[in-house]
């Protein structure tokens, strides 16, 4: 049931009240279960109140069931969405340093604008590019950069919305009653 053979990246949605403990009470769920977050942002949406995080998870059917199912059970959490099989766009973004010398310069300047990037840092001896893509994209730019040196990547997560019309950003009414509940007990 939980083979590692059957696991495969999850995109998760997920918003959350934004305040202290709860990217930890998150990452406590996912690290119980046994699993990795292989990329995670978290940013606030236009609400303040309100974060947004774009998670990657691996795992099988089974189990990323039963953790969406437990994410449901955190106070804290608003409303929660498996993109993995719905429309969706997602990017994730890079910082690579290579080494640039003279002779390399223009087949690195050739192969950033193959893949819509752009030069950030410049040094006599080195480029830093930023590019901008999902994730087969990030790891084909890498690889045509490696004979160059790659000196260091900074990655960020993968950030994803649904297609179309599709929104999460409207507060499901049980949770409110819930959060307000927990307010009220509180005082």
């Amino acid at each position: 049931m939980t083979d590692p053979k059957h696991y495969r990246k999850h995109t998760l949605s997920l918003l959350v009240e934004n305040h202290q403990g709860v990217l930890a009470k998150i990452a406590s769920l996912i690290a119980a279960k046994g699993y990795n977050i292989d990329s995670l942002s978290v940013a606030e949406t236009l609400d303040e109140s309100i974060s947004r995080m774009t998670m990657s998870v691996r795992g099988d059917e089974w189990v990323m069931e039963q953790v969406v199912k437990q994410f449901h059970r955190i106070i804290d959490v608003i409303k929660v969405v498996d993109l993995t099989d719905e429309p969706h766009v997602n990017r994730e973004m890079i910082f690579i340093r290579v080494n640039a010398e003279p002779a390399n310069r223009a087949e690195i300047l050739r192969i950033t604008e193959i893949f819509r990037g752009r030069i950030v840092d410049v040094t006599p001896m080195t480029y830093t590019l930023e590019i901008t893509g999902e994730s087969g994209k990030i790891e084909a730019v890498l690889e045509l950069l490696q004979p160059f040196g790659v000196q260091e990547i900074v990655r960020s997560g993968t950030l994803a919305i649904a297609r179309g019309s599709k929104t999460i950003t409207k507060r499901d009414e049980t949770k409110l009653r819930l959060a307000s509940r927990k307010q009220a007990v509180a005082e």
